[in-house]
């Protein structure tokens, strides 16, 4: 691991020499597989990393209203039958939180919206017991450095850092991201290929796994 490390920070030191642009641009850490059955092997888990990624954008349904959060509560429910407004909702918001008594209503009301979209609150992520103030913003912390990784091909692509964020943050993002993957796989490090580090607008670079 510290070999990686090391080859993450030369990376990130060749693609800050890249042209000045006129905005942040997103960090991201590309991990490409090899000698793996996709159709055995399903990886779909959400990580927490140590450090922010972006303001995600959250809503919750909730018995009642929140001032932590925007709220849609089981009496506006039924205004999303209208498709397009539900798929407005859906659209706007990154993540839904939910109240586990209302979870029955959600899966009927918005489940076929948010189940596709990838946005269903889950025990893993989203769900609370009681909507007091300090569990609502346990969870929104939760969320906001939380990372879906669903693997379908043999690339798997993810945003995991901005260009502003120390060299030291981004790299820990990547350990705790490459670390879980590992986990994930049959034979770990042997179906890692390589690992590609870039920002928006520049080429990768590649880094060997050894």
């Amino acid at each position: 691991m510290a070999d990686l490390k090391t080859d993450l920070k030369k990376a990130l030191e060749e693609l800050r020499k890249g042209k000045e642009r006129k905005f942040d641009q997103t960090v991201d850490l590309i991990i490409n597989l090899q000698k793996v059955d996709l159709k055995k092997t399903t990886l779909n888990v959400i990580v927490n990393v140590p450090h922010q990624v972006k303001e995600k954008k959250i809503a919750g349904f909730l018995e009642s209203d929140n001032k932590n959060v925007d709220t849609i509560t089981p009496e506006q429910f039924k205004k999303y039958n209208d498709k397009k407004k539900l798929k407005k909702l859906v659209e706007s918001y990154d993540f839904f939180l939910a109240q586990g008594s209302l979870m029955p209503k959600i899966a009927t009301t918005f489940g076929r919206a948010l189940g596709p979209a990838g946005k269903m609150p889950s025990p893993q992520l989203g769900i609370i017991l009681n909507a007091d103030d300090k569990a609502i913003n346990e969870v929104k912390a939760k969320i906001s450095n939380s990372i879906k990784i669903k693997v379908k091909e043999a690339s798997i692509k993810l945003a995991i850092g901005k260009q502003s964020m120390k060299d030291e943050d981004i790299i820990e993002n990547i350990n705790t991201i490459y670390k879980t993957v590992l986990k994930h796989l049959p034979r770990e490090k042997e179906n890692v290929k390589n690992v590609e580090v870039k920002f928006t607008m520049t080429k990768p670079q590649k880094i060997s796994i050894r």
